[in-house]
């Protein structure tokens, strides 16, 4: 070698040394410059997926999802080694041998850098992408990719391989709002990552290098390529053999879009559910995975959904069909694909499906639906019951032909029905005499002695003409025992309007509060035989508006009547003689001990007839006292919440009923409940120079304490136990005998409640209950227009009450609440409410409430106390059940 090229050597070796030094010291600055803004990596160890809020019914039934990021985390070892191997093939094989960052692929960034200026595609580790994703920003900056590289060496000095690679399984964004590849595999095939193929694994770790260009939904040609290099790139790394990779390559596309479906539609609780969380845990509730568990049950809020919205399409068929909602330009007719985006623009509301009329038959109407589809209306699938609305009084005479209210480009609603093969006209003909099945299946319908053999018939479907109600309605139902909402549904659909009119519509609730007066009254003194005059009476009074005369709903007067009998027939005078009686104030008091807000109630006598705006939840937490057998209680819907990993972080106390605890100060409930047996017991009351009364004690079942709820706080009593035991009789007289006689039809027992109409009639409500649950139903306009003249609490709320309980009740045993030991039962004349030892009715006092004893020529014989009871709320009622 000559001493020339030594030196040139020299000169270079110094120079690279030079370099190097020069490049490490760059570093080193770099380094130091940019360390004190590096995030924590132990921070990592702690850190908290952004996992969406879910709500879920009792039963644990999926209501509602909240957060823009859906994410389901698991660990590697639930994690397919398989899949593990197709993700570093796809995005970095050699990350068990490197330390965090690829040489080879910061060479690659940097001649980027110097070619472009900017960083173009950096040749990301793993490491690399961890930090990147849980850190910084994903903006390509020459600071960012320094910081990147730096946060890299630290993770791979203070985590394993495995937690690393366990992080970025779950935190990666890829598409379709999936963070993490569980969440993918759920949103792109419907299955957990275990369930999936290897084809389909191949798939899944495509989509981290550009989620939307490798989607198999919106791009599946590039996916496809991408999931085939990713297969061959296995291959060559002999994680699959050769047969793995042929079937694999060759396997179609098969992902399809699988959003989070909802088990249960109950979209006003998950709102009630959505702000609970918010308040208890603030914007935290919507990424850190909280678990919402309610007190509803999956059952009964799909069984109250269904009555509401039949309740309120069957009280807006009987006042007529308004006509079409919109009228399109017939022009429109010709543009198939602007029809059918118009329609997609309309919502589906309570399961009526948006069309278009296309053409018009005298009887029969073609129609175009928002899939394309055309489909027929004919006349007697709702086209022939048509009477068009003139008002909420008055309706048309029927149509003749289908011409006479439409046209092509009416926007019309139809209601698609299912006809079953069991239904009459699906069944095959009958077998003629001497005719047979072919014993071989397979047999040559020709052959002698041989027929076709019978196929199936399949489901067919019908459209009928339907209306989305412009009435609404709500409904709510507790569990008596501690208020946990059982159901709540608080529209006719929560896509039409987000009000919630169980907790936010305050309503008059008309005669549905007299059973609150009536319990003071019996609190008093009063019994369910007081006698009471049902007479007109006028007010003149400047805080009543000058002159007031209150009248009965069937304008008519009874005279003196008794107590029980007044508030089943709900006699309005008699509701106001009583709370003049017992005095404002007192009664005031009084019903405050039911959870009602005094401010909320009017200081007058109106508060009888129910003048006070309450909301339907208020009302059902009324009422649930009087299932309960006297209690008060508070409703709520959050019964727990679990955290992202499952452990409870919030968990209700509700005011619990405690029948068997002793009356001994205790505020929550024993660790060991008593169950009272039940109890049948005879007794006599002797009065000085009487002869025994003739009294009977009825068979009770006593209800049982739930050793569940120990450590709740007890719930305070709103009415002692011998009122809530007589007002239970009254009311479930309302049903045997008064203006509920419409529930008659569910054939039990130990059901109770009471009408409420008011004036116009503008609400309509029902209030009823057994002891398994305390329910309130609600009808009227939100922009409290009429109901229409024919429109009562037993009309429009109690059909809705009826169709929700007896689905609620089906199975369960009739339970009556236990009987009091005050309680005795004294055989009366009905007309003067006094004991008779002959003829006349039985009733119930307290023991020391009995009424005296009538001398013998007071008592009227042959009277008794099963007169025409019809003079209820919806006297002389006749209201047609056909549609429109």
């Amino acid at each position: 070698m000559t001493e020339k090229t030594r030196n040139r050597l020299l000169s270079l070796l110094w120079l690279g040394t030079a370099g190097i030094a020069a490049a490490a010291m760059a570093f080193a600055s770099i380094y130091l410059y940019l360390k004190p803004g590096l995030p924590s990596v132990e921070s990592l160890r702690d850190i908290r997926l952004q996992t969406p809020l879910r709500v879920y019914s009792r039963d644990m039934k999926l209501i509602g999802e909240f957060g823009e990021k859906r994410r389901n985390p698991i660990t590697i070892e639930q994690t397919p080694e398989l899949f593990v191997k197709a993700v570093l093939a796809a995005e970095d094989a050699g990350f068990y041998s490197h330390n965090g960052v690829s040489i080879k692929g910061l060479v690659r960034a940097a001649s980027q850098l110097l070619q472009s200026g900017s960083i173009q595609s950096g040749g990301s580790t793993l490491t690399m992408q961890v930090a990147r994703n849980f850190f910084l920003s994903r903006e390509q900056r020459f600071v960012r990719k320094f910081n990147e590289i730096l946060l890299s060496l630290q993770i791979e000095q203070e985590l394993d391989k495995d937690d690393i690679l366990e992080l970025y399984i779950n935190k990666i964004f890829l598409g379709n709002r999936a963070y993490g590849f569980q969440a993918a595999a759920h949103v792109y095939y419907g299955r957990g990552i275990d369930e999936l193929n290897l084809a389909q694994w191949a798939m899944m770790a495509g989509l981290p290098k550009a989620p939307s260009a490798y989607n198999p939904i919106a791009n599946p040609t590039r996916a496809l390529v991408r999931r085939n290099w990713i297969l061959k790139r296995m291959l060559e790394l002999d994680y699959i053999d050769q047969d793995d990779y042929k079937n694999s390559i060759t396997a179609p596309v098969t992902a399809s879009y699988h959003g989070r479906d909802l088990d249960l539609y109950a979209p006003y609780i998950a709102e009630m559910a959505r702000k609970e969380a918010v308040e208890l845990f603030g914007d935290a509730a919507y990424t850190d995975g909280y678990q919402v568990i309610t007190t509803v049950d999956s059952k009964l809020q799909a069984a109250a959904r269904g009555a509401l919205q039949k309740g309120l399409e069957t009280y807006d068929a009987r006042h007529g069909y308004r006509g079409p909602e919109q009228r399109l330009d017939a022009a429109l007719l010709q543009d198939s694909d602007q029809l059918v985006d118009l329609l997609k623009e309309i919502p589906v509301l309570g399961g009526l499906q948006p069309a278009v009329v296309t053409a018009v038959e005298p009887q029969r109407l073609r129609v175009q639906l928002r899939d394309r589809r055309v489909v027929e209306v004919l006349w007697e699938n709702g086209l022939s019951s048509i009477r068009p609305y003139l008002s909420e009084n008055a309706r048309g005479p029927r149509l003749k032909s289908a011409d006479e209210m439409f046209a092509p480009g009416d926007v019309i609603r139809l209601r698609r029905v299912e006809i079953s093969p069991e239904e009459p006209g699906d069944q095959p003909p009958p077998l003629e005499d001497g005719e047979q099945l072919a014993s071989d299946p397979f047999a040559d319908p020709g052959e002698e002695g041989a027929i076709a053999p019978v196929v199936e018939p399949q489901v067919r479907e019908e459209w009928h003409l339907a209306q989305v109600p412009e009435a609404q309605g709500a409904l709510v139902s507790l569990a008596p025992e501690d208020g946990a909402i059982r159901a709540l549904v608080g529209g006719y659909d929560f896509h039409q309007s987000h009000f919630n009119r169980v907790t936010q519509a305050a309503r008059q609730p008309g005669s549905n509060f007299k059973p609150f007066i009536y319990s003071a009254a019996i609190e008093k003194g009063y019994t369910a035989a007081s006698i009471i005059n049902d007479a007109p009476i006028i007010f003149e009074e400047t805080n009543l508006q000058d002159v007031w005369r209150p009248e009965n709903a069937s304008g008519k007067f009874l005279g003196p009547i008794r107590l029980r009998r007044a508030l089943y027939m709900s006699r309005n005078l008699v509701s106001i003689r009583l709370l003049q009686a017992l005095g404002i104030d007192y009664a005031l008091g009084f019903v405050e001990r039911f959870g009602f807000e005094r401010s909320k109630l009017a200081r007058n006598l109106t508060i009888a007839l129910g003048s006070s705006a309450l909301t339907p939840l208020e009302v059902a937490r009324g009422y649930a006292a009087f299932a309960n057998g006297g209690y008060r209680v508070e409703p709520y819907l959050v019964d727990r919440v679990l955290d992202v990993n499952g452990e409870v972080v919030y968990q209700a106390l509700p005011l619990t009923v405690c029948r068997d605890c002793p009356d001994d100060g205790s505020k929550t409930l024993p660790l060991e409940p008593v169950n009272l047996a039940d109890a049948q017991l005879e007794a006599e009351i002797l009065e000085e120079g009487e002869e025994p009364l003739e009294l009977r004690r009825l068979p009770v079942n006593p209800l049982r304490s739930d050793a569940a709820q120990r450590g709740r706080p007890r719930a305070p009593r709103a009415i002692s136990p011998e009122t809530a035991y007589i007002m239970d009789s009254i009311l479930k007289d309302v049903i045997k005998k008064g203006t509920g006689r419409r529930a008659l039809v569910m054939k039990r027992g130990d059901i109770a409640g009471k009408t409420g109409t008011t004036n116009g009639p503008r609400d309509s409500w029902f209030s009823g209950y057994s002891s398994h649950l305390a329910t309130s139903t609600w009808v009227g306009f939100d922009s409290n227009g009429e109901l229409g003249k024919t429109e009562y609490g037993g009309t429009a709320a109690l059909p809705i009450w009826i169709d929700f309980m007896s689905t609620a009740l089906e199975g369960l045993p009739e339970r009556h609440l236990p009987q009091p030991d005050g309680i005795v039962t004294v055989r009366i004349n009905p007309r003067t409410g006094l004991r008779t030892s002959r003829g006349g009715m039985f009733e119930i006092f307290r023991a020391n409430r009995v009424p005296g004893r009538e001398t013998y020529s007071a008592y009227q014989p042959g009277y008794d106390d099963d007169e025409d009871d019809s003079e209820g709320e919806q006297s002389g009622e006749s209201v047609p059940e056909e549609l429109f």
